[in-house]
């Protein structure tokens, strides 16, 4: 039987936070009566959620939404939704400039869509972006797998970093309840998540806007006692040294995996000084030595902006000599995007060439390249726990997973080449060869027996390179 059902169509760009919210505006379409369709040709209404944070996020933006509404014409579609930072960002401009969109939400809008898709809303919804927390109440479809899913602790930021507008656009910070979070994690564990990424602006600042300001070690403690949940993790946090019970949590507890995200941004004390990030290279050396120190098995992420204004070579040599000693084990490298509301934009006599820092970029990539493959290589005979995330790319007759190491869609992942499982599982596999990024492993056995192929010998363990920390 045909379904009566209205079809809808979501585009979500930009970071994990965006996605949380396209995934509140899918749930808010499903109470609606809205079934959602995978192309875009077959939608009755399209929702855009756009990203407004630099140039290039917002080009990709304004070409979707050219993309979709040209669908008006050529498709089904009856409404195009505009939602999320760039139009909170940009209201009017994009409202004058973009006469298909029929409806603009902003970045706090999410629930509005419900009024849009009744048909009782008006062109322009643009509210307060401090106007919205969101709660575990709030209806949510994910939209990767079935089994891990983001949880947003907080939205906005009262930090001021001179390169960023995003509080402008996204508010101050406000914390959700510890009970509230803990609510929407034993939902989702009920729904088949057995793990959960904590994200936020700035997650190592949650609870400091609440009363009785829980921190982020009492929040997390809790979300790991949630029955059922085997892996939260952690991301964005601002550099601070992390709570002696947060370090605690990462270093014994079964279920906190001793990972985090860190967005450093650079290393040489005058950027961080022009930069306003509050503390200079020194700082942050303490801050790497002793996370390390009180978690020794502390997997690093982190990522740095290169080519912002007064960045001189000295400066980025200190970038790289600060990479080469801290060996993190996952790097992110962003070119630098002049943003107008933002002291950088306004620092236009210490303009970096964009060759310049297209090179710089380059550069720092290739220092982090050998650091990242030795890492991975000394896992080569080893056994590492990993999540299945389903059938592979690359082939069908592969598996792929992520160890506890590997944090999905920006680490890499462990390509299984032998064995059986489902999506969800979490299962040991010893770990046969490595690349620059990737692993390759075999799934182990229940009693832990390994299943080789005919021919196949086992792989010896590679030397290591020991780091010593100062």
């Amino acid at each position: 039987m045909e379904s009566e059902k209205r079809t809808i169509h979501f585009v979500s760009l930009g970071c994990a936070k965006n996605r949380v919210d396209t995934e509140v505006m899918l749930g808010v379409a499903g109470l609606e009566g809205f079934e959602h369709v995978a192309d875009p040709a077959n939608a009755e209404v399209i929702v855009v959620n756009t990203c407004g944070f630099i140039g290039p996020a917002k080009e990709e933006s304004v070409d979707t939404i050219l993309e979709m509404g040209a669908l008006k014409d050529e498709g089904r579609c009856e409404q195009l939704v505009v939602a999320g930072c760039l139009s909170q960002r940009y209201p009017d401009q994009l409202a004058s400039e973009m006469p298909e969109v029929d409806h603009f939400l902003g970045s706090s809008d999410m629930l509005k869509l419900g009024t849009v898709l009744r048909g009782e809303g008006q062109r322009m919804m643009v509210g307060h972006p401090a106007l919205y927390t969101m709660s575990a109440e709030d209806p949510r479809v994910l939209t990767q797998t079935g089994h891990h899913a983001y949880v947003k602790i907080a939205e906005g930021c009262n930090r001021s970093c001179s390169f960023c507008a995003i509080p402008s656009f996204r508010g101050k910070q406000r914390s959700r309840s510890v009970q509230d979070v803990v609510r929407e994690v034993e939902a989702l564990v009920s729904a088949g998540v057995v793990e959960v990424s904590l994200i936020s602006q700035d997650t190592i600042a949650y609870g400091r806007d609440l009363e009785g300001k829980p921190d982020l070690a009492e929040l997390t403690e809790a979300i790991a006692e949630v029955e059922g949940l085997a892996w939260v993790r952690l991301h964005y946090l601002y550099p601070e040294k992390l709570t002696q019970r947060l370090s605690e949590l990462m270093r014994d507890h079964p279920k906190v995996l001793p990972y985090v995200d860190m967005p450093l941004q650079h290393a040489s004390t005058p950027m961080l000084k022009r930069m306003r990030r509050g503390h200079g290279g020194d700082r942050l050396r303490r801050v790497v030595d002793r996370m390390r120190a009180a978690v020794p098995d502390l997997v690093f992420r982190t990522s740095f902006i290169v080519g912002h204004p007064g960045e001189t070579d000295e400066d980025f040599t200190d970038l790289l000599d600060f990479v080469r000693w801290a060996e993190f084990d996952h790097v992110g490298v962003f070119l630098y995007s002049p943003e107008e509301d933002t002291r950088s934009g306004e620092m236009t006599d210490d303009f970096v060439d964009p060759k310049v820092a297209k090179r710089r970029h380059r550069e720092l990539m290739r220092a982090q390249r050998p650091i990242s493959r030795d890492k991975l290589k000394a896992r080569i005979a080893t056994e590492v726990e990993v999540v299945v995330d389903g059938v592979s790319d690359e082939s069908d007759f592969l598996l792929e997973g992520r160890w506890w190491g590997q944090a999905l869609g920006v680490d890499g992942k462990v390509y299984l080449a032998n064995g059986d499982a489902q999506p969800g599982e979490i299962r040991k596999a010893l770990v046969t060869e490595s690349a620059d990024y990737d692993l390759v492993a075999d799934l182990l056995g229940p009693d832990g027996e390994w299943n080789a192929p005919p021919g196949s010998q086992k792989p010896r363990r590679r030397k290591v390179r020991l780091r010593t920390v100062s």
